[in-house]
C-alpha cells in the first residue's frame, strides 16, 4: 500500500468526508438524505450524480461510475490509489509515517530514483535560467522560440530552456551542486568520452518531458545548427524513471481538457503540441517523434476512448503511419483523422489562422479511418481493380482488429455501401481476419476472463438478484452475486439456522450471515468463478480467520477499486430488487433484512445448485467424446449419477422446477 500503514488508511477514510471532497469539484444540492449535482464525468443537463454522506459513497447514473471518496479522486484526477490517499491525508492534516523500515536495497532504489528526479528538476531550472539570464541564451535560445511565435506565458508554462554551447556549463554546475556523475550519466544529461565529461544537449533548446503528475522524466533537445550531419533532435535515454514508450508529451498539461472534451488530438512533435495549446486547442499530446506504442494508447484510454490523429500535409510518411491507426483500433478506441494542407503541420498551420478557423478546419476535415485510407491509397490508382481489392482487404483487416462486435458490424456496413460490395463477402473476409487475430491474442501470456454461460435454470426470484453486470461491464453470475450481496448488506447481522447441538440433536441457533455463508462454502470447498466476487469473499474469509466480522466500510477501504465500485453499487441499489419484483409481477415482498432466516439458506442452496449444474454439464460434454479409457468413463458416469441425486435434493429444498 505504498508504505501507508493500514491504521493510517483507516484514519484517512474515517476522517475524509466525501461530500466535502466532491464539493470541491461538483456543485452539490440537497436531495433528501443525499446530495445531487451534474456529473463531472460527462456533459449532462439533468443532474444524475448522487453523493450519500451517510454511506460515504457516490454514484454517477449517467456513466455507471461509483465508489468511495478514493474512487472519486482516482476517476476524476486519475490518481493512483496511494496518490489519492496522500491527497486526502494532506487535505485533512493526517501525517503518513513509513509503515516499516526499508531494507538497504529498497532505500538505495528509492534514493536513486529520487536522485534522478532531483537532477532532472535541477536541469530544467538551469536550462530556463540559461535562456533568460545569459546573452547566448537570449540571443539564440529565446529568440528561436519567439521566432516560432511562442508567447512568453507559453514558454514559461512548458518550462522551455536552453543548454549553452560551451560543452561543460551544465556538467560543471551539477558537479558543483554535488550531484553524482553516475546519476548525471544515467539520465543522459552528461556524457563521458576519453575521460572527459561534457553536456549531452549542448547548444540545443530544451523541452522538458513530464509525467502525468508533472515530474520531469527526461528532455528533448533541438539543435539550432543547420549542419545535416547533426541530428535535429536528441532525446534523453531510457532510465528507471523514463520509458519513452509509456510517455506522451503534453499529457501533464492536457489531461483535464481531454477528459472535458472526451477526445485526444494526437500529433507528432513537441512544437505541434505547444502551438496547438497556444491556439486554444489544449486536449493535445504527441508521441514525441517515436512510433506510437500500445502503452501510449492505453495511457490515452485512461482519459478518453476517442483519438483524432493530426497528420502533416506531407503525405510521404502517412502510409507508414497506418500502423498507428491499427494499434489504436486494436486497443478498442475510436479513431479519426485530420490531414492538414500540403506543406503544413499542426505547428505551422495553427499560427497562420485564428483559433476559430483552426477549429473549423479540424471539424470540416475530420474523417473516419475508412475514408482516410481510401483517399490516400486510391489517390493514384483508384481505377485499378486489383489495387481497389487490396485496399478493401486492408480496410477490412483494420476493422477486424476492433474488439467490439457491434462496432465491427457498423464499419462493415459502411465499407459495403462505399465500395458497393456485398456484406456477405466482407463478413467472410472479416471472419478469416478475426480468427487470425484471436489466435495471436490467445498465444499471448495473458489471463483472459471468459463468461461461463448460465445453464437453463429458473432463478429463485425472491433472493437471486437480476442485477448481473457491473458498471464496468463485468458479467456477474446471479447465484454468486446473491451471496456477496447478502454479506455486504447484512454480513455482521445474526440469522437463525438449524444446527446439531452437543447431543446430536437439531436445534435453532444464531450465527452471523458472514459466518453462515463462509462456513458453508468452506465445508464443501466451493469457490466463486467471478474474480471480483472471489476477492470480496476472500476479504470476508480473512476477517473471520482473525475473529472479525467486517462491515461494508472495510471493503470500501480496499486498494482494489473494482471491489469498492461493486460494493458501492450494491449499497446504492439496496432496495432496487424488491421494488422491481413488485413492479414486474405485482407481488408484495418484504425487505431482505426482514427475511434473512429464509434468504440466506435459499441463496446458499441456489449457489450450490449452480455449481452442481455446471459440473454436470461439464461431465455431459466430456461423455460426448469418444472415451477409450473404461476406468475414466466409469468414474464420470458415477460422478454424474451422484451429482444428479444431490441436485434433486437441492431442488426440493429450493421448491422450484428445473427447466430441461
Amino acid at each position: 500500500m505504498a508504505n501507508i500503514p493500514p491504521h493510517i488508511v483507516d484514519d484517512i477514510m474515517q476522517t475524509a468526508r466525501i461530500e466535502e471532497v466532491i464539493g470541491e469539484f461538483v456543485s452539490l444540492k440537497k436531495a433528501g438524505s443525499n446530495l445531487k449535482g451534474l456529473s463531472p464525468f460527462t456533459d449532462e443537463k439533468t443532474p444524475s450524480f448522487v453523493v450519500s454522506p451517510g454511506k460515504q459513497i457516490f454514484k454517477c447514473f449517467s456513466t455507471g461510475k461509483g465508489g468511495s471518496v478514493v474512487t472519486f479522486l482516482m476517476e476524476k484526477e486519475h490518481f493512483s490509489y496511494p496518490e489519492a490517499l496522500r491527497w486526502l491525508a494532506d487535505k485533512y492534516g493526517i501525517q503518513i509515517p513509513e509503515e516499516k523500515p526499508l531494507t538497504s536495497e529498497e532505500q538505495a532504489a528509492i534514493s536513486e530514483r529520487e536522485s534522478l528526479h532531483i537532477i532532472n528538476e535541477f536541469a530544467k531550472e538551469h536550462f530556463k535560467k540559461n535562456m533568460t539570464g545569459t546573452e547566448e541564451g537570449k540571443s539564440i535560445g529565446l529568440s528561436y522560440f519567439v521566432e516560432r511565435g511562442f508567447r512568453p506565458d507559453i514558454i514559461e508554462k512548458f518550462q522551455l530552456g536552453y543548454c549553452l554551447n560551451s560543452g561543460t556549463d551544465f556538467t560543471d554546475a551539477a558537479r558543483e551542486k554535488g550531484y553524482k556523475l553516475e546519476y548525471l550519466e544515467k539520465v543522459g544529461l552528461v556524457k563521458t568520452k576519453d575521460d572527459r565529461n561534457f553536456d549531452f544537449f549542448r547548444g540545443r533548446v530544451m523541452f522538458p518531458i513530464h509525467s502525468v503528475s508533472g515530474r520531469v522524466l527526461g528532455f528533448g533537445g533541438r539543435t539550432l545548427f543547420t549542419d545535416k550531419k547533426i541530428a535535429k533532435y536528441f532525446n534523453s535515454p531510457e532510465s528507471i524513471i523514463y520509458n519513452k514508450s509509456e510517455i506522451l508529451y503534453g499529457l501533464y498539461y492536457s489531461k483535464g481538457d481531454i477528459i472535458k472534451y472526451d477526445n485526444c488530438f494526437l500529433c507528432e512533435g513537441y512544437t505541434d503540441v505547444i502551438s496547438m495549446y497556444q491556439a486554444g486547442i489544449q486536449n493535445v499530446v504527441s508521441s514525441s517523434g517515436t512510433s506510437l506504442t500500445k502503452e501510449q494508447i492505453r495511457l490515452i484510454k485512461r482519459y478518453t476512448n476517442n483519438v483524432t490523429i493530426l497528420y502533416d500535409g506531407d503525405a510521404a510518411g502517412i502510409k507508414a503511419s497506418f500502423r498507428g491507426i491499427d494499434l489504436i483500433l486494436q486497443e478498442g478506441l475510436n479513431v479519426k483523422v485530420v490531414l492538414f494542407p500540403d506543406g503544413e503541420d499542426p505547428d505551422s498551420y495553427s499560427k497562420k489562422v485564428s483559433t476559430s478557423e483552426l477549429e473549423n478546419y479540424i471539424k470540416e476535415h475530420t474523417q473516419d479511418f475508412i475514408s482516410f485510407k481510401a483517399d490516400i491509397l486510391l489517390k493514384d490508382d483508384g481505377d485499378d481493380p486489383l489495387k481497389r481489392a487490396e485496399l478493401i482487404k486492408d480496410i477490412v483487416h483494420s476493422v477486424g482488429l476492433i474488439p467490439d462486435s457491434i462496432t465491427r458490424t457498423v464499419f462493415i456496413q459502411k465499407i459495403a455501401a462505399e465500395f458497393q460490395i456485398q456484406e456477405a463477402v466482407l463478413d467472410s473476409e472479416l471472419l478469416k481476419i478475426r480468427k487470425n487475430t484471436l489466435a495471436k491474442e490467445f498465444n499471448e501470456p495473458e489471463i483472459r476472463e471468459l463468461p461461463v454461460e448460465h445453464q437453463a435454470v429458473e432463478t429463485y426470484p425472491e433472493f437471486i438478484p437480476e442485477f448481473t453486470e457491473t458498471a464496468t461491464g463485468v458479467r456477474l453470475q446471479p447465484e454468486e452475486f446473491a451471496l456477496i450481496r447478502l454479506m455486504v448488506l447484512y454480513g455482521p447481522l445474526a440469522t437463525e439456522v438449524m444446527a446439531l447441538n452437543e447431543h446430536g440433536q437439531m436445534e435453532e441457533t444464531e450465527i452471523s450471515v458472514i459466518q453462515y455463508i463462509c462456513n458453508e462454502l468452506e465445508e464443501d470447498e466451493l469457490f466463486f468463478d467471478t474474480p471480483v466476487l472471489a476477492k470480496i469473499h476472500q476479504v470476508y474469509a480473512e476477517g473471520l480467520a482473525n475473529n472479525e466480522l467486517y462491515r461494508s466500510s472495510v471493503l470500501k477501504r480496499q486498494e482494489d477499486q473494482e471491489i469498492v465500485r461493486l460494493v458501492s453499487d450494491i449499497e446504492a441499489n439496496e432496495h432496487e430488487i424488491s421494488d422491481n419484483w413488485y413492479i414486474k409481477h405485482h407481488i408484495e415482498t418484504r425487505k431482505d433484512g426482514d427475511r434473512l432466516k429464509q434468504a440466506v439458506p435459499q441463496a446458499i442452496y441456489a449457489f450450490k445448485l449452480y455449481k452442481l449444474e455446471k459440473r454436470i454439464n461439464e461431465i455431459r460434454q466430456a461423455l460426448k467424446n469418444d472415451i477409450q479409457d473404461e476406468e475414466e468413463l466409469t468414474l464420470l458416469l458415477v460422478e454424474q449419477v451422484t451429482l444428479e441425486k444431490i441436485k434433486l435434493q437441492f431442488t426440493k429444498e429450493l421448491g422450484r422446477t428445473i427447466l430441461r
